[in-house]
Parts: structure tokens; C-alpha cells; sequence
């Protein structure tokens, strides 16, 4: 009896441990890919921190069709349209504005 509770208390912590560095490993790739865009550390930072914690993992995949050559904002707005995900569109673009200017940090 005891070793089944040791097995699964093991288990609840080899699970709390993977997604604790599947998160971290998200902030990280949006964060470098923001970076690779030309946008500050600053700004990269912050933005990575709340689309990461504001949307799910299927949708940070989505965010992936925005890699890539995008010159001008207007062709980032375009892509960013592309992933047809309202909640991808609004937490990008707030995050976007409140670490641009900011407010959030």
C-alpha cells in the first residue's frame, strides 16, 4: 500500500514538473521569436509573459504562422488575422500596446 502511494505521489510530481518546463519553454520560444522580430527585450519580455499566460498552448502554436518576414506593422496585423483566433488577435494586440507604451510589465 505504501509504495503505491510513494509511485503515485512521484507520478503527481514527474506531471507538475513537466508542465511547470513546458510553460517555461514557452515563454522562452515567444519571447526569442518576438525578439527575431525586432521588437525590444523589454517588450519581448512582457509580452511573452502575458500571451503565455493568457492563451493555451494550441494557440501559442497558432502564433506560429505569424514567423517570418514582416517589414511593416500592417503586414503583422495581416498575419496576425490569418490565425483567425479572436482571443489570439486580442490578448497579441493588448499585450502588443500595454508593454509598448508601458502599463504593463
Amino acid at each position: 500500500m505504501m509504495k503505491m502511494v510513494k509511485r503515485a505521489l512521484m507520478l503527481v510530481g514527474i506531471l507538475a514538473l513537466l508542465a511547470v518546463s513546458a510553460h517555461l519553454y514557452a515563454g522562452w520560444r515567444v519571447r526569442a521569436a518576438l525578439l527575431d522580430a525586432g521588437m525590444s527585450a523589454r517588450v519581448s519580455t512582457c509580452m511573452a509573459r502575458r500571451m503565455v499566460r493568457q492563451l493555451s498552448f494550441v494557440q501559442l502554436q497558432k502564433l506560429q504562422a505569424l514567423e517570418g518576414d514582416k517589414p511593416t506593422p500592417g503586414a503583422w496585423l495581416r498575419a496576425l488575422r490569418e490565425v483567425d483566433d479572436p482571443r489570439v488577435i486580442l490578448v497579441t494586440t493588448a499585450s502588443a500596446a500595454l508593454c509598448k507604451v508601458g502599463i504593463a510589465r
